[in-house]
């Protein structure tokens, strides 16, 4: 068997392994798809629903789930209920109980994804609602898709998302895909690496774009003690 035959069935083989996001071992195993796979599956259907994500801020903004994070830029997701109802509506009711204030992305993965939403930081954690039903769907995780982490069980997703770096067609149908990256996707990429990081980006604000909350910037760094010089300090020393 040639080489080239051999890569692409093993690279094949591994597309179709699903990818669990609260199992870190899993992850490492994921290949990365080439952008233009990408394009031709937006260009497609799904049933009755096309795959099209309507990029415009100012029109339907009780769907834009608004995010202000540490590194001082807003990054703007587009919530699709067509796709994943219940979700979505998780998502806003946290989000105005100001659930996911504070909270760290606490799982970062280069060319993989930023996940986020468990208030503990340590991917174990929840809000108090009960957790969600599944509802899988066929729209690919591309790069800026925004869908729901889980554990090993179907039907165990609750406050935790994650947003996707690069495509993962290996995640559809296994994961509750819920919206899409519209605005700000460079913020996303800025977001510190680690698992946990070292020094993790966290959530400042999130809002609906609909309650016209404006930007929450993180807090000021403290200012550095001022240093004296030899002579100042001579001087102050002999007041």
């Amino acid at each position: 068997m040639c080489m080239e035959l051999m890569t692409n069935r093993i690279l094949a083989l591994a597309l179709s392994l699903p990818l669990a996001l609260l199992a870190p071992a899993a992850v490492a195993q994921e290949a990365t798809i080439a952008q233009p796979a990408v394009e031709a599956a937006e260009s497609q259907t799904t049933g009755s629903m096309p795959l099209t994500i309507n990029f415009d801020e100012t029109q339907d903004r009780e769907n834009i789930l608004l995010l202000d994070l540490s590194n001082g830029r807003r990054v703007a997701i587009r919530l699709m209920p067509e796709w994943a109802p219940a979700h979505v509506e998780r998502v806003k009711t946290l989000t105005r109980q100001g659930f996911y204030d504070g909270i760290i992305f606490h799982r970062v993965i280069e060319g993989f994804m930023a996940q986020t939403g468990d208030p503990t930081g340590t991917g174990t954690g929840g809000s108090e609602l009960p957790n969600l039903e599944a509802e899988f769907n066929q729209f690919p995780h591309v790069r800026g898709t925004v869908a729901m982490a889980r554990a090993q069980a179907e039907d165990s997703a609750n406050s935790q998302f994650f947003i996707v770096f690069y495509p993962r067609f290996s995640l559809d149908r296994n994961y509750t895909n819920f919206g899409r990256v519209i605005a700000g996707m460079d913020a996303v990429d800025a977001i510190h690496r680690g698992e946990p990081p070292q020094d993790p980006t966290y959530i400042v604000q999130a809002s609906i774009a609909a309650d016209n909350k404006p930007q929450k910037m993180p807090p000021a760094a403290p200012a550095a003690p001022a240093t004296l010089s030899a002579d100042e300090l001579s001087n102050s020393t002999s007041n």
